[in-house]
């Protein structure tokens, strides 16, 4: 009897054990086209279909995500982009509070693969110079994980910037983007630069804005995305020029992104038709913005 036992123990294990791995690999094969169908989303120009198919994809990542019997960094490292982007293109205009939600959600599968690190997650709440001496413990490979999750949480704050207890979260945004300079800063078309330039230009002199440095970052991510890739023309139009009052400037950058077709960079496409949207809506409000 103990020996039946033992077969139907060994049996019901194998059993277990073979569904473990056919479900791995069926996640691991979906998650290959779902890299490919997301490549061709940031290749799409037609805003109105992207904006439909994104949360689809989105959907479908959380599902395997969930299917996974382990946290997967790289499924992680998806939802992280594909919520941030989402969410900068398609909800922050138009549902700041929506806009919240998912940059949180976004944020929040970074740093829960972040913190997988066990140094990182210990000095993740120790202050300042141990959150610092935390991210010590990644390298280059990590840049485009901290990246996205610093992305998410920076316009998480951007959008929630009257509450005092996410505006002290900035700090640690601010180490993260600095250590993406440091370790690589041409990720993504130089935004960790397009990050500190979009924050010196936005403060006022007087609270500690500084324009000329927020300059050299703007213009070091036009240098670094060769002037195709415009989000950055957009932001030092909205925080840059119209801080600094320099209508000239502004026209100048809305009628490059304006100019710039789609087709200069076609892996993202979709991107520059974001930009181009918003700097269309922004020159329309330009005679409020100038004075």
């Amino acid at each position: 009897m103990k020996q039946f036992a033992f077969v139907l123990l060994l049996a019901s294990s194998l059993t277990h054990w073979s569904c473990s791995v056919v479900n791995t690999v069926a996640v691991n094969a979906t998650t290959n086209i779902v890299d490919y169908g997301l490549l061709a989303i940031f290749e799409e120009s037609d805003l109105d279909f992207a904006k439909s198919a994104i949360p689809g994809n989105l959907t479908l990542l959380e599902a395997l995500y969930r299917a996974k019997d382990k946290d997967d960094d790289h499924l992680a490292f998806l939802l992280t982009q594909g919520y941030t982007g989402y969410t900068l293109g398609f909800v922050e205009d138009e549902n700041p509070e929506q806009a919240k939600v998912l940059y949180a959600r976004a944020r929040d599968y970074g740093l829960r693969s972040l913190k997988k690190n066990k140094e990182f997650a210990r000095s993740f709440d120790q202050g300042q110079a141990e959150f610092r001496k935390g991210l010590e413990q990644f390298g280059k490979a990590d840049v485009p994980m901290i990246f996205w999750t610093a992305n998410a949480w920076g316009n998480l704050i951007n959008v929630s910037i009257a509450d005092p207890d996410v505006l002290g979260d900035l700090p640690k945004v601010n180490a993260m983007m600095e250590f993406v300079l440091k370790h690589d800063e041409n990720y993504f078309y130089g935004s960790a630069h397009l990050y500190f330039a979009a924050i010196l230009a936005t403060t006022p002199k007087n609270l500690g804005g500084k324009p000329d440095s927020a300059k050299y970052h703007f213009e070091r991510s036009f240098e670094i995305g060769k002037n195709q890739f415009v989000l950055p023309h957009l932001y030092m139009a909205k925080s840059y020029c119209v801080q600094m009052q320099d209508r000239a400037l502004f026209d100048r950058l809305i009628t490059h992104i304006d100019t710039t077709s789609l087709e200069v960079l076609p892996e993202q496409r979709l991107v520059n038709a974001i930009a181009k949207r918003k700097a269309k809506r922004l020159a329309e409000r330009a005679d409020e913005l100038f004075f």
